[in-house]
């Protein structure tokens, strides 16, 4: 494939590098659940890398600095009671993250500002309604607090994560398993691959199928489907002989792809990553250790391969970084945490340069952290495309609204009657005791992880003065 590119484009030199072992996360025991999701979620504030856990589900959640050697002791979120599958952190608060695991929930989290201090095994929200295990989560992209999740019991629920309530389900859509579900740029679709080969496009609100190709990949093998900016869809999956296969689709003609390209015949599921800003696709296997790279374009063969970054160490699973986490004055187009057996390597793409100036064409503006929609607008039938920042001076980090969760006929004591994320109940607003109900509960959740920081502190003084003692004797 690489004979053929002799066209001109900025990415045709696009360089993968590890960073330095300091700089890497160290001794994390890293999932071995047999299910192929990333297992990694990262955004610029924190990586989060689902673990292996006695007697449930659990994953690390890391503030970026926190590098070097992991304690085993670290502070884990631990709720499900079953492994946790796939985590996909909120787009327009970076302290949420949403959880979908084998005990058939899906979870959402708040973490503390600066990372947690004690184990975390209290979500905000538990979201119940699947009665398989839930293998993929993913955030709406313009809506707050909605989100999609699909199971092993073949179906796909859209949340409201503001009263905790399933607004949609997708019941009779899917005979089989479903492998990947993608909303598409403005979150009006989702598109979905199968167990029964078949590509689906759907209109969630409508709950009807739009468009659907039947064996887009003829292998047994999982597929994986995304949008793509333009409304085209690239689909990752297997021939009949067991070749890695790629295609491009167009769902107003899903007759015959626009282009498909034969890999290789390893038989790890290739996860896409998707790059709107560039159109490049890295395409990532599970147990292969390179990352290759593509640009897409409205010119024949319309997927251009790019190169390959390689290293020695086979990929347990892989996160990518939003492009508000990257630093535009090295010119860094990509950043993705490889996970492998016991350790997080992060790797960073890079386009040589060598002005210092800012590069408008590598970095036109973005998709930022806030929402377009509330999520009952979106509920209502209304769209909103991604609302765009610039990064010229670098992306600096506004204050997160804590998520609250307005729950009908509960008087939860996470309600506050401040700003809400959620839309509001149908009853009257909460009263002042149980305003006063959480902010003692506040006060307390804080003295609790406190006092719990001081008897560690204290613990750790008496080992050292009994060393001091001994030195001195």
């Amino acid at each position: 494939m690489s004979r053929r590119v002799v066209r001109q484009s900025k990415f045709r030199h696009v360089f993968g590098q590890a960073v330095k072992n300091d700089q890497c996360y160290d001794d994390i025991r890293v999932s071995r659940v047999t299910w192929d999701s990333s297992f990694c979620a990262v955004n610029p504030k924190f990586v989060a890398i689902i673990i292996e856990a006695s007697g449930g589900g659990a994953f690390l959640v890391l503030p970026l600095s926190k590098t070097g050697r992991i304690d085993k002791s670290y502070p884990a979120v631990c709720g499900h009671t079953g492994p946790v599958l796939d985590i996909d952190w909120c787009p327009h608060n970076d302290q949420v993250i949403a959880s979908g695991s084998e005990d058939c929930t899906v979870m959402v989290w708040q973490i503390p500002e600066n990372g947690l201090l004690v184990p975390l095994a209290d979500p905000v929200v538990v979201l119940e309604g699947h009665s398989k295990r839930v293998g993929i989560i993913s955030w709406h992209p313009t809506a707050r607090n909605v989100l999609l999740s699909a199971g092993c019991d073949n179906q796909v629920i859209v949340w409201n994560v503001g009263n905790g309530e399933a607004m949609i389900t997708l019941e009779d859509m899917h005979p089989d398993v479903i492998f990947s579900a993608c909303w598409n740029r403005n979150g009006s679709l989702i598109c979905t691959s199968c167990k029964d080969k078949t590509i689906r496009v759907i209109n969630p609100r409508k709950e009807t199928i739009i468009a659907e190709k039947e064996k887009a990949h003829e292998g047994a093998r999982p597929m994986r489907a995304i949008f793509l900016s333009d409304g085209n869809i690239f689909t990752t999956g297997f021939s009949r002989m067991s070749e890695r296969q790629l295609a491009l689709w167009n769902p107003k003609n899903m007759d015959e792809p626009i282009s498909v390209h034969e890999m290789d015949t390893s038989n790890g599921v290739l996860l896409p990553f998707y790059d709107p800003d560039t159109n490049v696709v890295y395409l990532c296997g599970k147990g292969d250790s390179s990352i290759r790279y593509f640009e897409i374009t409205d010119e024949a063969p319309f997927v251009h391969y790019l190169s390959t970054y390689t290293t020695k160490e086979p990929q347990r699973g892989m996160g990518y970084m939003s492009k508000r986490g990257l630093d535009v004055n090295k010119c860094e187009i990509a950043r993705f945490y490889k996970l492998q057996e016991r350790k997080c390597e992060p790797i960073i793409m890079t386009v040589p340069r060598k002005s210092d100036l800012f590069q408008d064409d590598l970095y036109p503006d973005t998709a930022g952290p806030d929402a377009a929609l509330e999520a009952d607008e979106w509920f209502e039938g209304k769209d909103g495309e991604p609302i765009l920042i610039s990064l010229k001076n670098g992306y600096v980090p506004g204050k997160n609204r804590d998520l609250k969760v307005v729950k009908k006929n509960i008087l939860d004591n996470k309600a506050k009657n401040t700003e809400k994320t959620g839309p509001p109940t149908k009853t009257s607003s909460p009263t002042p005791s149980i305003k006063g109900e959480a902010k003692l509960d506040e006060i307390l959740n804080e003295i609790r992880s406190l006092k719990a920081l001081v008897s560690s502190q204290e613990e750790r003084i008496i080992q050292l003065e009994e060393q001091m003692s001994k030195i001195a004797i």
